[in-house]
């Protein structure tokens, strides 16, 4: 896979503050790492990159109702740092439904960033909410994706808002030109996602937060038919690496073609992202 070009479609540079938040204590006690004592340099997550030849991650903020726990300054920051290497996603405070749309819009076309991610279960609230739908219609208008978060959860949070029917199903009816990004596979519910990304053309998923080793069996049959133009490849960093994602790709069997779709085609397509590096 040396020659492969490879976009991780979901990553977090994380900050202190992120990183040390109550929500993920399951988590690190899960990864077995402690709560850090300063900010992460930006080379630990290039490193972790090109550990697994990951060409361009797309660096996304968090929004909860405390507000930024990443702040789209700060990934901005990052892009401007190091443009071959990260790709700004934006996130807004759901709950603030006129600054929201308006920081979305000053990240596209300010900041050049290439998406929207909500994660409902920040809010507790399914993507159907009122709240979402302002939103949904300003990707629409400014031609970027919303990236959301779909199965159960990894915090001890409730995890009935991932569910891709009927949410997922209900938002791609009410917004057919809107590009949807289903992350975190959808498990338990993999078939509902499959079955909805199959039934509307702009729904696609990302495999972030699951190696290679760990996809249902049932993801890797779509991935190797239909489903060859809507699977795309995320890691969830820094919850787990790309190269933990990616060591057992090979044992997945995908055609040549398939992987560079799954590995970087889909992403450049979806997130509308320059192919020229």
């Amino acid at each position: 896979m040396s020659s492969q070009q490879i976009i991780d479609v979901w990553m977090q540079h994380p900050t202190q503050k992120f990183i040390n938040h109550p929500m993920f204590d399951s988590l690190r006690q899960w990864m077995k790492i402690g709560k850090v004592e300063q900010d992460i340099p930006a080379q630990f997550t290039i490193s972790a990159m090109d550990a697994a030849q990951v060409n361009k991650g797309l660096i996304c903020s968090w929004y909860n109702t405390e507000g930024p726990l990443i702040s789209n300054e700060a990934v901005a920051q990052l892009v401007t740092q190091y443009p071959d290497r990260f790709v700004g996603i934006a996130s807004v405070p759901l709950n603030k439904p006129v600054p929201a749309v308006l920081e979305l819009r000053r990240c596209v076309q300010e900041l050049q960033f290439k998406g929207l991610r909500i994660i409902q279960w920040l809010w507790n609230l399914p993507a159907t909410h009122a709240y979402y739908y302002p939103l949904f219609a300003e990707c629409v208008q400014l031609g970027v994706p919303v990236c959301l978060q779909v199965g159960h959860t990894g915090p001890l949070m409730p995890s009935e808002v991932g569910r891709p029917i009927p949410y997922i199903d209900q938002i791609a009816i009410d917004f057919p030109n809107l590009k949807i990004v289903c992350g975190h596979i959808g498990y338990p519910w993999t078939t509902e996602m499959i079955a909805v990304a199959t039934k509307h053309k702009d729904v696609y998923i990302d495999t972030s937060a699951y190696a290679a080793n760990r996809f249902p069996p049932e993801l890797v049959a779509y991935l190797k038919a239909h489903g060859k133009n809507k699977v795309m490849f995320g890691s969830n960093y820094p919850m787990i690496t790309p190269a933990k994602c990616l060591q057992a790709l090979e044992q997945l069997q995908l055609s040549e073609e398939v992987t560079q779709k799954f590995l970087y085609e889909n992403a450049v397509k979806v997130f509308a992202l320059d192919d020229s590096f």
